[in-house]
């Protein structure tokens, strides 16, 4: 594959677009798809746990997250439900997407609030019809792939609770990690979308790269992180990651967010910005010209740059349905050795209400790319003495059944779509399947000399 840095036309940006509801359909599909998993593996009751920065699985079946506290959701076999919620979060049972009753645990509860009460733990459990003889699936956020361990017995929950449901069990109760069952790479209801969640989930990766998009027209010699930063928020949405624009060296005295530091020329820089369903990122110089780059790095497009492209658009060639993830890890080891390139984290991984999912691009992976995926094209180089090199970008997978259902129930959606993959085919050159969908407008867009703001990758023809 040959690739070219050339002048290109900019992508079409969309802009004000409206934002897609999950159906109830949709909501009353997770549970029973939900249910049946826990049938398949014997689980009596499921307890999904949930705070601010890990309340994806639990906002999958709710609709919502605790925010300030922590709160768990708790699924019986026979489909009944209960919410355990702090004081300020009660509130909101009321409008679960899965009808739960309400336990209030004071304990859920930010430092210091009213906890006076006379209950313990195991009066909670009994309220939310826990059995202590049951055999329960705790669900965090995490997969324990180690050889040391036994996942099943490994809990990314908080030790208070953990505990205290361990004193509560008999002898014949039993505690099991579940996360698996939503977030498996090779089965995890959660990593299969139908068109209703695409759509949902467009609309985050939209937001995301025209918000970077505009962002990048706005660097210049002189602006600071924190201006350019301020231009990648959008509709008031929560993000998915912190957003990054970093100019130079990053992290200095600790500092992992926005500074007032001003771009100078000849710097290495940075940016990121996430929404549920899509992450844009983009990293190179602030320079024009190939000539201006600093002398120790003038070959940053040839030995770094360039090569991540390649690998870029031959994984966007390569994804289609049946892929095995360990293919795609070889074809990318192949294309981008690491050994030279310095990659070490997946070539890619699922993306929907968190930044990360899961990922089933492994060496030794099993499992295959099916239609309703939705992944982060996220491949990391990291060769000393360079600036880092990136455009990741969401996709989804739909086969033709589920690409017909998307066009005929999101009319809006489905031409976004289409504008995308008609860019990255004829002006970007990249042939890729009638399957993959690009989830924003910025996908393959790489321009990484960041004052000369069309000068980026292309496939030769």
């Amino acid at each position: 594959m040959e690739i070219q840095l050339k002048q290109v036309t900019p992508p079409k940006i969309h802009t004000n677009i409206q934002s897609v509801i999950l159906t109830d359909d949709t909501l009353a599909k997770r549970h029973e798809n939900f249910l049946r998993k826990m049938k398949k593996h014997q689980i009596d009751t499921a307890v999904i746990y949930a705070d601010r920065e890990h309340g994806a699985n639990f906002e999958y079946f709710t609709g919502f997250v605790p925010r300030f506290e922590e709160a768990c959701l708790v699924l019986h076999d026979n489909g009944e439900s209960y919410l355990l919620l702090g004081n300020e979060n009660l509130k909101l049972a009321s409008k679960s997407r899965i009808k739960a009753e309400a336990v209030h645990i004071p304990f859920f509860s930010l430092p210091n609030q009213p906890m006076g009460n006379d209950k313990k733990f195991a009066d909670y459990f009994e309220e939310a019809n826990i059995s202590p003889d049951a055999r329960i699936g705790i669900i965090g956020w995490k997969l324990f792939t180690s050889t040391v361990y036994d996942n099943n017995d490994m809990f990314e929950i908080p030790y208070y609770f953990v505990n205290e449901m361990y004193k509560y069990l008999s002898e014949q109760g039993k505690l099991i990690n579940f996360a698996s069952a939503l977030i498996s790479p090779i089965d995890g209801i959660r990593t299969v979308n139908n068109a209703n969640e695409i759509a949902y989930y467009e609309y985050g990766g939209t937001l995301a790269g025209s918000a970077l998009y505009r962002a990048l027209q706005r660097v210049e010699i002189g602006k600071t992180e924190k201006e350019i930063a301020a231009l990648l928020a959008q509709d008031g949405q929560p993000n998915s990651v912190t957003t990054i624009t970093a100019t130079g060296a990053r992290f200095t005295n600790a500092v992992v967010y926005p500074r007032d530091k001003e771009i100078q020329l000849q710097d290495t820089f940075s940016i990121t910005v996430g929404y549920k369903g899509g992450l844009s990122s983009r990293a190179g110089y602030i320079v024009e010209e190939p000539s201006q780059l600093p002398d120790e790095q003038k070959d940053y497009i040839e030995r770094a740059a360039r090569p991540y492209f390649t690998a870029y658009a031959t994984w966007l060639e390569t994804i289609k349905t049946g892929l095995s993830g360990k293919d795609m890890y070889a074809q990318m080891k192949q294309t981008l050795p690491q050994e030279e390139y310095g990659w070490w984290l997946n070539p890619g991984h699922f993306t929907a209400d968190e930044e990360w999912l899961a990922s089933p691009f492994t060496k030794d992976s099993t499992a295959v790319v099916k239609s309703g995926q939705l992944f982060q094209i996220d491949i990391i180089p990291s060769i000393t003495g360079y600036a880092g090199t990136s455009c990741e970008e969401p996709i989804a997978i739909a086969d033709s059944h589920l690409r017909a259902a998307l066009k005929k129930a999101y009319p809006a959606v489905w031409h976004r779509i289409q504008t995308r993959r008609t860019y990255l085919i004829e002006i970007l050159n990249i042939n890729i399947a009638d399957e993959v969908l690009p989830l924003s407008d910025t996908i393959g867009f790489y321009a990484p000399l960041f004052l000369n703001k069309t000068l980026a990758f292309t496939k030769k023809n």
